[in-house]
């Protein structure tokens, strides 16, 4: 290959839906794609063919649908062969959030959504859904968020974090790896997909919670927190991981050979691909001062393939100039031409799957939107609806609509996709309920008009169901920056990349409304659709959040809402009481610090934490070896699922500890006054920790291991005492 040939491997510079045109005889191909073929006598990797938004202008009148979508990845495969004289394919990146982001491409919950399953098994058969979905229409590689933590729900993205805890997004991020791409040894299988892991590493420790601030990182915290996930995600196998935005101690991440080269691919035996984040390479021109320079830095860093800079179309002249060498180019070369191997691109260019039954994709984004919704407050047991109710009032600006239970990254759905909490209710309540409806208010502003309809409603009925929250929505009036990040927050959109929040309050209006409906003295129970934590004054009856669920989201709330499905959610991340007493996670180090004298410092509600429609009591735990035995019974009157939580606390050790550490869960479901015997083995994995030298391995020391529902219980739960030395040698990660 000629080294203008290899640059060309390595750049992503397009947006795939520029490449196309959409004609009455069907696609196109554009010159800007036959200037980007031009230029480098082929093409490496083309981002986002498929994709459909606000941002990209793709819609159902002018993008490619699940009937032609292969039809137009082969053209354009077609294309880039014929300008390339080693006959070398590209690779077609896609955005995969939740769910493949293309015209009718099945949506699943939001990932903070999945993290509140507590459901890793579940997850993994979505996530090979999702990928299934891709490779039929002739994609081949998902970007997922995964490895981002949420320290601070400030931050708009904390919709795309499984939570605030490392063991439970390592969890997840293994089944993510497991669905999406399998197992495979060498070869991908037809309907599997490599995975890109975004962000690496650290991003989600963003500063006040503002999108692509600095991240103050220690050493340490990035170890122990933003670390285990993707670690976990290169040991099931990921194919990739994305370099991202932030820099950690004054190091941009895709400059940052020390993490790129020296931790993933040195320590960690790395040897996939390392893709950066969107015009994060041109970034980096801050510092080294051109382009040109910007891009040797990110490639002798770690740095394989560009997204849309500059930076990394200059190569040629970088290695001209000395600043970098012709075998760095050559070794990010073999590693993107293996993953196209890998895929078995060379032999099959095209694509020629068979679309995956759209209502299995269906039906599993269902099940992640039931187990994902968290019941967390339920006075005087007014849920399940009782059989006495015969009138419901459905309120609040989220009761009848589906476009704001879809999180970001989403792409434009068909009229009549998805279920609201109102069309569930109409539709699975008992014959003779009457079920009636008023908005209220917006999801934002202060516009109370509409607030007496609701609350004559809920007086004149004998439950009211308050659905508010907020919005990912984008819409082709919102301002959007080079890398699809909204620069302001337009309409009803209150969350997603590039709108944080100072406050965690939701709209005025919707506490007016809340205040209003509590007043006329009917119960009532509020439903928060939502991308991160809102605060919410403790007002009587219920509480559920469901997070950004999905279009069929308010089918499964309906559901549970009427006792047809039972509440299994937990929290992933620990909810404040408000911004003022950011942080509350609750594994902070165990450092004596006091309160605030005007208010409580604690968590509003505890990670972890979740209600059922029965009880449970758990046994006090015993070990055999390195193994926690605990018995659960169900102690009510219903069928029930609980997580069993094993938390760490310990007591000696060679480096500070945290309060508690999240190490193993596993969920048990139970019929009413049953009993059942947990075991989960504590390995290596769970009792390792980091050293003083940051290297991760089981350390001498003594543990009190603690079982519990919630992390808020586990610290008053009774605990065992487990030695280190227990654990067999050979079991010790590197």
């Amino acid at each position: 290959m000629t080294l203008r040939e290899k640059v060309g491997q390595l750049n992503q510079r397009m947006y795939g839906w520029d490449a196309y045109r959409r004609t009455p005889d069907g696609y196109e191909l554009t010159d800007a794609l036959r200037a980007e073929t031009d230029r480098f006598a082929g093409l490496g990797a083309l981002y986002g063919l498929l994709r459909a938004d606000a941002w990209s202008g793709v819609d159902h009148d002018n993008g490619p649908g699940a009937e032609d979508s292969s039809a137009l990845a082969d053209l354009v495969q077609r294309h880039v062969l014929d300008s390339s004289r080693l006959g070398i394919p590209a690779l077609f990146v896609e955005e995969v959030p939740h769910g493949h982001m293309a015209l009718d491409g099945t949506v699943l919950p939001v990932n903070l959504a999945v993290g509140a399953t507590w459901d890793p098994d579940l997850y993994a058969r979505a996530a090979a859904h999702a990928a299934a979905e891709l490779r039929a229409r002739g994609g081949h590689v998902a970007l997922v968020s995964a490895l981002d933590i949420a320290r601070d729900p400030r931050w708009g993205r904390t919709e795309e974090c499984f939570g605030e805890d490392p063991h439970l997004a390592a969890r997840l991020t293994e089944a993510l790896v497991h669905g999406m791409q399998g197992t495979p040894a060498g070869m991908f299988a037809a309907d599997k997909a490599p995975v890109v892991l975004k962000h690496f590493a650290g991003q989600g420790a963003t500063v006040g919670g503002r999108n692509s601030a600095e991240s103050e990182l220690g050493l340490r915290e990035l170890h122990e927190i933003h670390l285990p996930a993707a670690r976990a995600g290169i040991r099931a196998g990921a194919a990739a991981v994305m370099a991202a935005y932030n820099e950690v101690d004054g190091l941009p991440c895709c400059g940052n050979r020390a993490l790129l080269t020296q931790l993933l691919r040195e320590e960690w035996e790395f040897d996939g691909l390392v893709m950066a984040d969107g015009l994060a390479v041109d970034r980096l021109a801050r510092i080294t001062g051109d382009p040109v320079s910007a891009g040797a830095l990110a490639l002798d860093a770690g740095v394989d393939l560009s997204l849309w800079d500059e930076g990394f179309t200059h190569l040629e002249e970088a290695v001209e100039r000395g600043l970098v060498k012709e075998s760095a180019v050559d070794t990010a070369v073999a590693r993107v031409l293996r993953l196209k191997f890998r895929l078995g691109l060379f032999e099959r260019p095209y694509g020629g799957n068979p679309l995956p039954d759209p209502a299995r994709g269906r039906a599993l984004s269902t099940d992640l939107a039931r187990a994902c919704v968290t019941l967390l407050r339920n006075d005087d047991g007014i849920l399940p609806v009782a059989p006495g109710v015969t009138r419901i009032a459905v309120l609040g600006p989220q009761a009848a609509t589906t476009a704001h239970q879809l999180g970001d990254y989403t792409a434009p759905q068909r009229p009549g996709t998805g279920s609201s909490v109102l069309d569930g209710l109409r539709r699975l309540a008992p014959p003779g309920v009457d079920v009636r409806y008023a908005r209220g208010c917006a999801l934002t502003g202060d516009d109370r008009g509409g607030i007496p309809e609701a609350v004559a409603a809920a007086a004149a009925s004998d439950l009211a169901v308050l659905v508010l929250g907020g919005s990912s929505a984008r819409t082709p009036d919102t301002g959007f920056a080079a890398n699809g990040a909204a620069l302001a927050a337009v309409d009803q959109m209150t969350c997603g990349e590039g709108a944080d929040l100072a406050g965690l309050r939701l709209g005025q209006a919707q506490y007016a409304l809340l205040d209003a409906v509590v007043a006329t003295g009917t119960p009532t129970a509020v439903v928060l659709v939502q991308g991160r934590p809102h605060v919410l004054p403790d007002t009587p009856g219920a509480l559920l959040t469901a997070w950004y669920p999905g279009p069929w989201g308010g089918e499964a709330v309906a559901e549970i809402l009427l006792g047809l499905t039972e509440p299994t959610g937990r929290l992933p991340l620990s909810v404040p009481r408000s911004a003022a007493g950011l942080p509350v996670h609750y594994n902070h180090k165990d450092i004596e610090y006091g309160g605030y004298v005007d208010a409580d410092a604690g968590a509003h509600y505890a990670f972890g934490y979740g209600l059922a429609y029965t009880t449970f009591g758990y046994g006090p735990p015993r070990l055999a070896g390195t193994t926690v035995v605990v018995d659960v019974t169900n102690t009510g009157a219903r069928h029930g699922r609980s997580v069993v939580q094993v938390y760490l606390r310990r007591l000696r050790t060679p480096v500070w500890p945290r309060v508690l550490e999240l190490r193993a869960f596993q969920a048990v479901a139970l019929a009413p006054g049953e009993t059942r015997t947990v075991r989960i083995r504590l390995g290596a994995d769970q009792l390792a920790q980091v050293g003083a030298d940051m290297r991760t391995g089981v350390l001498p020391g003594t543990v009190e291991v603690r079982v519990a529902g919630s992390s808020r219980e586990a610290l008053d739960a009774t605990p065992v005492v487990l030695g280190q030395s227990l654990t067999a040698p050979e079991d010790t990660p590197r």
